[in-house]
């Protein structure tokens, strides 16, 4: 696979919305590692299996395979800063961190979602990585919201009701997006626009699958791409990333996602926000825009 079709498969592959979770054992030693992971999933109920998978490049990856059990933390929508500890080479990355043994004898983090206490129950070769199968010891859930992550930044339940404050004053994009192309439908202007509409009574959510329901896409509901406040109109714009899986719209079309591709989007801040989607669909680096529909700041992606 060549280079270029690597990192057309891992945006691809990050598409896919995922939590975040800190993978912990100890060494030889009995001192804690551990490493972030998003490559979590559970496998089975009878056994009560799960699989994580760590790269052959790792520094802790001769510790893990050889270990006799792991524990997986699932992080809380708060504990990005835990996220970022563990995805970078400190030297120790417990240091500022909570946890104590579990039942089972691996470290547990405090604070998180939720963990799962496990033993070795096999390793899988699997190319550049290897999947790791615990067979669940023990685990206990918090209930504390989880910490998400999706094309290269985070996101939580706390951030999107953030943005989505209450006010007759919010609107609704949705960014629906399908093999580089994006659709825009009629704006009843002459021109062209995103799928928008004002949220209703039901809340934002409901607005945006509403927009999805009337393109007659099969689309998800994604993370938040841009807010901006439209000072002229008085009101708070946010769109949604939403990607599709197929289907042909019953209203509008798609457009290649070419920053000199929308001429017809009448809307300027929209139309800058389409120009830097396809700067950013180019190199597959994504971020967040705050501001106003003059100016702002991008919040760049944050990688695994």
């Amino acid at each position: 696979m060549t280079l270029e079709n690597r990192r057309l498969l891992r945006d691809a592959f990050g598409t896919f919305m995922t939590g975040v979770t800190v993978v912990t054992t100890l060494d030889e030693a009995g001192a804690p590692i551990g490493f972030t992971a998003n490559s979590f999933s559970s496998v089975s109920l009878d056994p009560p299996l799960l699989l994580v998978s760590i790269a052959k490049t790792s520094g802790n990856y001769a510790r893990f395979i050889a270990t006799k059990g792991f524990a997986i933390n699932i992080l809380a929508e708060g504990q990005k800063d835990v996220s970022n500890t563990f995805a970078k080479p400190v030297e120790d990355r417990f240091a500022t961190v909570p946890w104590q043994l579990g039942p089972h004898g691996a470290p547990i983090l405090g604070g998180v979602s939720a963990w799962f206490d496990c033993r070795m129950h096999q390793v899988v070769d699997a190319g550049d990585h290897a999947i790791l199968i615990g067979q669940v010891e023990a685990f206990e859930a918090s209930g504390l919201s989880g910490l998400g992550y999706y094309r290269g930044s985070y996101f939580t339940p706390a951030q999107a009701g953030a943005q989505l404050a209450s006010g007759p004053a919010v609107v609704v994009s949705a960014l629906i997006e399908q093999n580089g192309h994006v659709l825009l439908q009629d704006d009843g202007r002459g021109g062209l626009s995103l799928p928008t509409a004002r949220v209703g009574s039901n809340g934002a959510t409901a607005t945006l699958q509403g927009l999805i329901d009337a393109a007659g896409v099969q689309a998800t509901p994604g993370t938040i791409y841009s807010v901006y406040e439209d000072v002229g109109a008085g009101q708070q714009h946010i769109a949604f990333l939403c990607p599709s899986t197929g289907g042909s719209p019953c209203k509008g079309g798609f457009v290649e996602l070419n920053p000199d591709g929308f001429d017809d989007v009448t809307d300027p801040a929209m139309r800058i926000m389409l120009e830097r989607l396809a700067e950013e669909a180019r190199v597959g680096d994504y971020g967040i825009y705050f501001g106003n529909q003059n100016t702002g700041r991008v919040a760049p992606a944050r990688k695994l």
